[in-house]
């Protein structure tokens, strides 16, 4: 059995690792593990940061090997597959075809199971929603023996709770989705340089309706007058073009370093000359959706790069009438603070209702940023941090979060109760534990 990290690998509890690698088996796995655990949770590929991958009782089922191809409908762009099935490995036999994932996250080695249990957003968010709206039915699997088919019309509580569950109402052993059509693999790329947040707003309410795609990189060091400068990218897919599978060659961090590479100077660096390198104001570009969608997925193993201790995201959304004042305010307080993050994402999203229950997103301004694991100067940090966004009536992503305060918790998702209500017995993760067992 493997010892097995969230991606962040904060907080330090290794899991013990059940392989499931037949769904028939799947059942009678969890049962055993069940009975001499207590209880336990689905980890897929180990993307998400914080601790909702992470089970209460330290033991997982690894559904990893999960990852067949059940049917495909090639006309209507309709695949049924397996959770453990990467996002990498379905858009290597749709796109070939003319279909690509309508949503899709930062990275694509996280799972089908895990898009759905954190329903995951992208830089669409504004168009097409969460990857939840594009779920049409999956089978779930009860520790009472009950396997039950989840769709908008069947099971529907249950289908709402696993939407963005974490995890927590059984074991997803096969999920059907709608994939959206394309012309080409390519993207065209529109990418301006903006010089503070303010033209950030500008851009984003003038260029959002206008692209299929958006997203910001901020210069979360920059202070004064050049607060919250960054690039802008929208982006579409291209009208034509090849439908190629991307091979761009990846690279691997071979070890964990001993310390974070980043410190106030070196970011203070990167970030200065990630904002110069694009010397015109505005460029256009014609790129894979690989380098579009997944440049970290280049760099293989990059987690590696913040030390021992690991790091955390933080990643809000807060509404529109706070977003700016808001997100000034986070911004500032980073500058202040002497710390910084060198992933920076800043996007407005959109107001699709996703049909879950505990999805993350809502109609504003989503910022993301990454923390080497300091826990004394994160502590003081993200006190602040909370403050602004709990004064906002914003919200945390599960996802990614590894601090986040029980009450904070129950306020921005009061549905909560409705997913506990749902829980399976047998299902419990650390995040679930701190946030609503105490």
């Amino acid at each position: 059995m493997a010892k097995m990290l969230s991606w962040g690998r904060y907080p330090v509890r290794p899991q013990e690792a059940h392989a499931v690698a037949w769904r028939d088996r799947a059942v009678p796995t969890w049962s055993d593990v069940s009975a001499a655990h207590g209880t336990t949770l689905a980890f897929g590929n180990g993307r998400s940061y914080g601790d909702s991958c992470l089970a209460a009782s330290d033991h997982v089922l690894q559904t990893l090997a999960l990852d067949r191809l059940i049917s495909a409908d090639w006309g209507n762009g309709v695949l049924r597959a397996e959770p453990g099935v990467t996002l990498e490995q379905l858009l290597e036999v749709a796109i070939p075809r003319g279909w690509m994932l309508p949503v899709t996250p930062g990275t694509k080695y996280a799972t089908l199971g895990g898009a759905i249990a954190n329903d995951v957003h992208g830089k669409n968010h504004h168009v097409r929603g969460t990857f939840g709206c594009h779920v049409r039915r999956f089978g779930l699997a009860r520790s009472d023996g009950r396997l039950l088919e989840c769709a908008p019309d069947e099971h529907g509580d249950l289908y709402a709770a696993t939407i963005g569950g974490l995890g927590l109402t059984g074991l997803i052993v096969w999920a059907e989705i709608q994939l959206m059509p394309i012309r080409s693999s390519l993207i065209d790329v529109q990418s301006i340089r903006f010089s503070n947040l303010g033209e950030f707003f500008a851009l984003s309410e003038r260029l959002d309706p206008l692209h299929e795609y958006s997203v910001a990189w901020v210069d979360c060091q920059s202070r004064g007058s050049a607060l919250g400068r960054g690039i802008f990218m929208v982006g579409d897919h291209a009208a034509n073009g090849p439908l190629e599978v991307d091979r761009r060659k990846k690279r691997t961090v071979p070890m964990t370093l001993p310390v974070p590479i980043f410190n106030p100077l070196t970011l203070r660096a990167f970030n200065g000359l990630y904002y110069h390198r694009q010397r015109a104001g505005e460029v256009r570009s014609k790129v894979s959706y690989d380098a579009y969608f997944y440049p970290l997925d280049a760099l293989l193993e990059w987690n590696r790069i913040y030390g021992r201790r690991g790091f955390q995201q933080y990643q809000c959304v807060v509404p529109p009438a706070a977003a700016h004042d808001a997100i000034h305010a986070i911004l500032d307080a980073i500058a202040t603070s002497g710390t910084g993050s060198f992933l920076a994402v800043l996007k407005r999203c959109g107001d699709i209702r996703s049909p879950g229950l505990l999805s993350f997103p809502r109609e504003g301004t989503s910022l993301a940023l990454d923390f080497p694991q300091r826990d004394a100067q994160n502590a003081r940090l993200f006190a602040r941090l909370d403050a602004i966004v709990r004064e906002a009536q914003g919200r945390l992503y599960p996802a990614k979060d590894a601090h986040m305060g029980a009450e904070d918790f129950r306020a921005a998702y009061p549905q909560w109760q409705q997913l506990e209500a749902l829980r399976d017995p047998a299902m419990l993760s650390q995040f679930w534990e701190r946030t609503t067992q105490t």
